[in-house]
């Protein structure tokens, strides 16, 4: 770290993570605007799905090197500008004038939250230690679980409130004096922090990296609505290929002593290894589950979309109140709370689909709830803990490319929660109907919280 020392207060603490929380909100705030937005612009099926995959993609494929860019030119530095870019694609976003600007300006708008969001973990690990740096991780984790849920909620809110006739657009247009507020607290709180050692920009590896994720998730997100045509088959062939030959040039670079976009020797910290493994199902049933409730709620059981945000209150109430309390947990039981934190997911998911299963015509909010709210409360025991723990073996130096990792396993995971389980669910319902597509899509999302409840029996049992 070039400034030696630099400390975070806690206005610095709160401005990055309100950077970590704009990108995270905007890749749920989106999930209850598609029906308007579809009316709107007349975008389709298609379309919409890349109105949401476009920012995803984008945002994961630039990550890592977001990171590596701050550790070169000053983190601060890139903070500001991945802010202002964020508040000025946004507009764009807002004032879109047909469904393909949309895209675009999604597009870019995810290129500039990957700039924005890698500084806000190498600047916690750059300037803090010890128990602080320990709450500034747990608030990091419990910042994305909720900036998630309430994404979602506060996109219903906005759809309904229709402020001065700008409907949908205003899920975007809300960004814009928030980003200005963090650019001026930013200026004032954040400090600069660098790596004494930055690496140079690995070409190679970030276009394999970029043509690994596109050729996974484009076809898989667009392939349904788009009637599978051969290009998503032969990316979908591409996949394998591009990975391997990605994960061999970062090899190679990594023997030879020269910083990889994603050094393998990085998964030597098993801390890191297994909860990368953890992540992936958990992040896909999460996102999953996120974008069909979305589309259950306002189609199926016709809510608008302030009801369809309001039934997930209790789940943000319950993630929050769980990550609050994780720390203090974790201090007694160690990992163990991951385990727990999985069976009670578990416990919510299928109360939640019995709660549809048997009460399916005239589901209310209320009756919903009890699923919702223990299904959050088993998140928030999951989520803030494993990023934690994720974080905590890895050397300072290397804390800009840890941190892109982890991020881009986690927001990749959600592009293809969305890509998968969006797609099962909407494959099913023109022939199961609605009820029966949500019922077959929560089991599948069982499956996935079960699979990561067994892999948190393999964490290390005690936290540094």
């Amino acid at each position: 770290m070039a400034h030696h020392g630099a400390v975070i207060g806690p206005l610095g603490l709160f401005t990055v993570l309100l950077g970590a929380a704009l990108p995270m909100i905007d890749f749920f705030i989106v999930n209850v605007a598609l029906p308007s937005i579809d009316s709107d612009l007349a975008a389709g099926p298609a379309t919409l799905e890349l109105v949401v995959a476009g920012y995803g993609v984008a945002y994961a494929v630039l990550l890592v090197l977001g990171g590596r860019l701050g550790d070169m030119a000053g983190r601060r530095r890139l903070f500001l500008t991945g802010m202002a870019a964020f508040a000025l694609t946004s507009l764009a976003c807002g004032l879109a004038p047909t469904a393909w600007t949309l895209v675009g300006a999604r597009v870019a708008q995810g290129a500039a939250a990957a700039l924005m969001l890698p500084q806000v973990l190498a600047t916690i690990q750059a300037t803090t230690r010890g128990p602080r740096r320990a709450r500034a991780m747990s608030l990091y984790g419990a910042t994305g679980g909720l900036s998630m849920v309430a994404g979602q909620i506060l996109g219903g809110v906005l759809v309904a409130a229709d402020v001065a006739g700008t409907g949908w657009r205003s899920v975007f247009l809300v960004n814009v004096p928030v980003a200005v507020v963090g650019l001026v607290l930013a200026v004032r709180t954040v400090p600069e922090t660098r790596s004494d050692r930055p690496a140079t920009i690995d070409v190679a590896g970030t276009l394999l990296l970029a043509l690994s994720l596109l050729s996974l998730l484009l076809p898989l997100t667009e392939g349904r609505a788009a009637g599978w045509p051969l290009w998503t088959w032969v990316a979908l062939g591409v996949f394998p290929f591009a990975a391997i030959a990605f994960f061999l040039v970062e090899r190679r670079a990594d023997r030879l002593g020269r910083t990889p976009l994603v050094p393998p020797s990085l998964l030597d910290t098993e801390s890191l290894r297994r909860g990368l493994v953890m992540v992936v199902p958990f992040s896909i049933g999460f996102s999953g589950f996120m974008f069909v409730v979305a589309v259950v709620l306002q189609q199926g059981l016709r809510m608008g979309p302030v009801s369809a945000g309001l039934a997930l209150v209790p789940m943000a109430a319950a993630f929050f109140a769980a990550s609050l309390a994780g720390p203090k947990l974790i201090g007694r039981f160690g990992t163990r709370v991951v385990s727990a934190g999985g069976v009670i997911q578990a416990a919510g998911i299928a109360l939640l689909t019995l709660t549809v299963w048997h009460g399916w015509s005239g589901l209310t909010v209320a009756e919903l709830a009890p699923g919702v709210a223990v299904a959050g409360l088993g998140q928030g025991l999951q989520l803030p803990v494993l990023i934690r723990l994720m974080l905590s073996d890895i050397p300072a130096d290397r804390a800009g490319v840890g941190g892109g990792v982890v991020v881009t396993t986690q927001q990749s995971a959600l592009a293809l929660g969305v890509a998968t389980l969006g797609t099962l669910f909407l494959a099913l319902a023109p022939s199961l109907g609605m009820r029966d597509a949500l019922v077959v899509t929560l089991l599948a999302q069982l499956g996935l919280v079960v699979v990561t409840a067994l892999l948190s029996l393999r964490l290390p049992r005690v936290m540094r």
